[in-house]
């Protein structure tokens, strides 16, 4: 079943995080990883949510989205994440496509 990695951020150091945008497709696309939106202009229609920066990873499976998170290979990008943007960041189990 596929999963998604959903992260709510907002940059802090751009120049840090240009880095990083260098850094984390490949070690996305190393664990069965796809970018599903990676920023993006945001239109808000109901509620008070309001992220300033959205990005949508999916996975083939929760397993391999926390593998890819947790992983050495995205380690030193996921640093670069931390140092440059607050994150609120979450896996979220996806649905069988019917």
């Amino acid at each position: 079943m596929p999963a998604y990695v959903i992260n709510d951020m907002e940059i802090t150091d751009p120049v840090t995080f240009d880095q990083y945008r260098q850094l984390s497709p490949a070690t996305v696309a190393q664990y069965g990883g796809r970018f599903l939106v990676r920023g993006g202009a945001i239109e808000p229609q109901e509620g008070h949510w309001a992220p300033k920066r959205l990005v949508v990873l999916e996975f083939p499976s929760v397993e391999q989205a926390r593998a890819w998170i947790d992983s050495p290979e995205y380690a030193p990008a996921r640093r670069l994440r931390q140092l440059s943007a607050t994150s609120n960041l979450i896996v979220v189990d996806g649905v069988v496509p019917a």
